[in-house]
């Protein structure tokens, strides 16, 4: 499991995807984002899971499983 801080960002390629952006510049795809992550430049600190058996269509970064969240600021 890791913790990554950053802001929450919707990326407009092909399907459409969630993102985190974390502090260090590192980007991360959202899987299955919980509703309430679903704001773009929200502050949050994610913990979750790397999903290297798992594909997308938008390939912007590796997969991130959410585990549990935290609003930030």
């Amino acid at each position: 499991m890791i913790k990554v801080t950053g802001k929450i960002e919707k990326r407009d390629v092909g399907i459409g995807a969630w993102a985190l952006v974390s502090d260090e510049g590192k980007t991360y795809e959202l899987k299955n984002p919980p509703q309430a992550l679903r704001k773009p430049q929200q502050r949050v600190e994610v913990k979750g899971n790397i999903r290297s058996d798992v594909m997308t269509l938008t390939m912007i970064g590796e997969v991130l499983e959410v585990d549990s969240f935290q609003l930030l600021e």
